[in-house]
């Protein structure tokens, strides 16, 4: 399992697909067999972002009583030649 942590990119890059292209390349050469990670629940719009992208909502959680809720997704990954995979996402 690999878990992806604070994946932003500035509000005039949005839209351009740079941030799908950094997700691929940051988890082409992971070995794993998934990929986790969270959103704030309440950015509806990122959670559908990363379904289009292959994940799904597992669950939900919350740190503390006073923090916001995120929802937890999962991504499968194929099992291939990771070194090849990553080469053709950066090139």
């Amino acid at each position: 399992m690999f878990a992806l942590s604070e994946l932003m990119v500035l509000t005039e890059w949005r839209g351009t697909g740079r941030a799908k292209r950094l997700h691929d390349a940051l988890i082409a050469s992971v070995e794993a067999n998934a990929v986790s990670l969270q959103v704030e629940s309440a950015h509806e719009k990122v959670v559908l972002l990363y379904e289009s992208w292959g994940y799904r909502q597992v669950d939900t959680s919350r740190s503390h009583d006073d923090s916001p809720q995120y929802t937890v997704m999962f991504k499968d990954l194929p099992q291939a030649d990771t070194f090849s995979a990553a080469s053709k996402i950066l090139l």
